[in-house]
């Protein structure tokens, strides 16, 4: 998820004034292998799924809920843990979350029973909350802004590439160690990482200088920015667009290692492997839709929303199709070109709420997306996915779940309709002297 701003409203400071370049990219390296760690830990849970169910004789709606409920817990808590981020420190809040949430896989390592492995990942969610927003945060600190978009759209697709490794070292572990072991070594590699981020990466090296004269205190204050959060029809629609879209990506990406070990009998290694290029495919979609979204966007903003429109539909079709089809290669490689697509409206809508919002509340209303993917996507797509499976299987609810796309492009187009007016209304409130331009589109 990138983050923008825009040139009428740019209050020209550039937070990265003093921190070497190779400072900064050693800050991204780390905060990069966190958030890593992050999806990891969250994801290892899919590739475990087929030996969990056999264990402790689960149901499919048993097993969604486990995963379910560390995207609730992010979409609850993202907004309130950033703001109190902001408040103590960036790093500290950082190094404390990579430190709960790993101790917190541990904890699903060591669980005797459904109810504390329950816990384990409550706790899971609890600290991945807001590491997200708080790390773009610290990433955009420090690094000059016109690389800004750009490294903050490469920060959030490592996402996806945590999601893989967690699915496909989780399934190889696995199956060779046991699945309490797939647990213990994500939570090992985090608690690393955890000890050495404070020891390096130290908040007086990264903390932007106040600038602001007080007459731009004084003005941004009277703007109340942050009622742009939710003041357009268009904001609001690319929040909704956004978490719908999710819940076909989001429940493809927790569901498939299952479907994989049910329907083409793969173990459980072979399965997270599988499952693990799936969801590489998603991370190559954000960024080859996000290019395709600067480029025609260049010079019609509104081809944003045109674009987000199409890979809802696009992915709907390719996803429909492809869980009609018998198991088999081509299966597997419409699967493959539907999640690439399916992704791809994480650009547009991004681009949409940075566009739409005053660019001094940016952290605050991506944590708004986020709770909007998260509630309406992430965490509702695998629950509600695993209760239709334990009524007519996973194969036939599989077959529904990309109609939700046709919701998001609804949603999507309803943006369109309101979007230029939205964005002339926020110009004129933004500044009594220029509209806003543009200047930064969505990038991946």
């Amino acid at each position: 998820m990138a983050t923008y701003h825009t040139g009428a409203t740019d209050p020209g400071t550039d937070t990265s004034l003093g921190i070497p370049r190779r400072y900064a990219w050693i800050v991204f390296a780390l905060t990069f292998g966190l958030l890593i760690s992050d999806y990891m830990s969250r994801q290892v849970l899919n590739a475990v799924f087929p030996l969990l169910k056999q264990e402790w004789q689960l149901s499919d709606s048993q097993l969604g809920l486990l995963s379910g409920i560390v995207a609730l817990m992010v979409g609850l808590l993202t907004f309130p843990l950033s703001l109190l981020a902001d408040r103590i420190g960036r790093i500290k809040s950082l190094t404390f979350m990579a430190v709960m949430w790993s101790l917190a896989t541990l904890g699903c390592a060591v669980a005797e029973n459904y109810q504390q492995m329950f816990i384990a990942r409550f706790l899971v969610g609890v600290g991945e909350a807001a590491y997200g927003s708080v790390g773009i945060a610290v990433v955009v600190a420090v690094f000059p802004r016109e690389m800004r978009a750009t490294l903050a759209g490469s920060f959030m697709a490592g996402g996806m590439f945590g999601s893989v490794l967690g699915m496909a070292l989780g399934g190889v572990m696995a199956q060779h160690l046991g699945w309490r072991w797939a647990f213990a070594g994500m939570a090992f590699f985090g608690l690393a990482l955890a000890l050495l981020y404070p020891l390096i990466v130290r908040e007086a090296r990264i903390a932007p200088k106040n600038r602001a004269s007080a007459s731009d205190k004084a003005a941004l204050k009277a703007l109340r920015p942050l009622r742009t959060l939710y003041s357009s029809r268009s904001v609001i629609s690319a929040y909704v667009g956004s978490g719908l879209q999710l819940f076909v990506g989001g429940t493809v990406i927790v569901w498939i290692p299952s479907y994989l070990n049910r329907y083409y009998a793969m173990s459980t290694d072979r399965a997270g492997a599988v499952a693990a290029i799936i969801v590489l495919c998603s991370g190559v979609g954000i960024v080859l839709c996000g290019m395709l979204c600067d480029r025609m966007g260049r010079d019609r903003p509104d081809r944003k929303i045109s674009l987000a429109i199409a890979y809802c539909l696009g992915s709907c079709v390719l996803l429909s199709v492809a869980f009609a089809m018998p198991a088999g290669l081509p299966q597997l490689v419409l699967i493959c070109l539907g999640m690439m697509i399916a992704a791809g409206t994480n650009g547009p809508s991004s681009a949409m709420v940075a566009n739409l919002t005053h660019y001094a509340v940016h952290g605050t209303a991506f944590a708004t997306l986020t709770l909007s993917n998260n509630l309406l996507g992430l965490a509702t797509g695998p629950l509600i996915t695993g209760k239709v499976s334990d009524l007519i299987g996973l194969q036939a609810a599989f077959q529904l779940v990309p109609l939700i796309s046709i919701a998001a492009a609804a949603v999507f187009f309803y943006a369109k309709r309101h979007y230029h007016p939205d964005m002339a209304r926020l110009a004129c409130g933004n500044s009594p002297q220029a509209p806003v331009e543009p200047v930064l589109e969505a990038r991946t």
